[in-house]
């Protein structure tokens, strides 16, 4: 089978078309022919050598697929699904655990669906389990127009949530409005604190969903009211950070966070049978739905890379595979 592979830690121009044995199904695995892949910013962070598979994980670069099963489990054989994988989603066929595919919804395109395992997965369980976000609450999604951000909105929004996002420009700004954004803050000509205070008298958000960590820290704890919760996924401006814990004993603030590559099938199982029950209804509905800027074939999943650094993206960039 073609697959894109990292020949070396470095720039986009370090993938590369390569031939690969077609992977064999171990069991409760799948083997998927892959319609397309889903491109998302840890596939950018492991080509960069910073980001290396977890034990057992296909070297591959690749999170999220979309397409057939055509060998594994008999039952699954003939179903069209879009699967989280822990690696080797850049290629023609992909295994995955049976419990982490779940059905393509009659209203997305089959390649369109490739981009919803990593940003739905991740979005739900922050957001939903973890801080429990509930309707009438705000929330401050920060990088709105990336994949997690232009998720995050609009099941937010969908769940009756109050939703503040910050973006680079107007135009990103406008589209998280679109989305379902309340108030779109336009950092690069705002300070998101002030707004955010200035937007609710001074109260401040229930929740911060942030992907960008280091000194966004101090200043979205800045944001929170009293019982807020601050979940950090992403660390794109850096690990470390200072801050003041009186903020947290005086408004009783709860700082969380979660990766979830490294979960276990049983874990991401989990989510996706809830992600079924009380997601993809509003996918049936149309009320989200994946926002996919850009599509490429595997052979330019370089290209892929580079649009996605280039920090033009609203939403996802996903191969085309087959």
């Amino acid at each position: 089978m073609r697959v894109v592979e990292i020949a070396s830690p470095g720039g986009p121009e370090m993938l590369r078309v390569a031939e690969r044995p077609i992977p064999e199904p171990r069991g409760g695995e799948v083997l998927i022919r892959v319609v397309a892949a889903g491109v998302n910013r840890p596939d950018i962070m492991q080509r960069l050598g910073k980001y290396p598979p977890p034990p057992g994980a296909s070297d591959i670069p690749g999170l999220e697929v979309a397409g057939e099963i055509v060998a594994g489990a008999g039952t699954a054989i003939g179903r069209h699904v879009c699967a989280l994988v822990s690696g080797g989603g850049y290629a023609e066929y992909c295994v995955a655990p049976l419990e982490q595919c779940l059905p393509i919804p009659a209203t997305v395109a089959e390649q369109h669906a490739a981009a919803i395992p990593e940003t739905f997965f991740t979005v739900w369980t922050n957001l939903f389990e973890r801080a429990g976000l509930a309707a009438g609450e705000r929330v401050l999604v920060h990088g709105g127009t990336s994949g997690i951000g232009t998720t995050a909105i609009q099941l937010a929004r969908a769940r009756g949530a109050i939703v503040f996002a910050t973006a680079g420009s107007d135009e990103k700004a406008a589209a998280c409005r679109e989305l379902g954004a309340v108030r779109a803050i336009n950092y690069a000509h705002e300070d998101f604190v002030a707004a955010v205070k200035a937007d609710t008298n001074g109260e401040g958000v229930d929740v911060v969903l942030d992907i960008v960590g280091a000194d966004y820290v101090p200043r979205n704890l800045e944001c929170l009211r009293m019982h807020g919760r601050l979940i950090q996924i992403g660390l794109i401006a850096g690990s470390r950070t200072t801050f003041d814990l009186r903020a947290i004993l005086q408004r009783r603030l709860t700082i969380t966070g979660s990766t979830l590559r490294p979960r276990t099938p049983a874990e991401k199982g989990a989510i996706a049978r809830a992600l079924e029950r009380d997601v993809w209804p509003l996918l049936a509905r149309g009320e989200v739905r994946p926002i996919v800027h850009a599509e490429f074939p595997l052979a330019r999943a370089a290209d892929a890379h580079s649009e996605l650094e280039a920090g033009r993206v609203i939403g996802k960039v996903v191969l085309l595979v087959s």
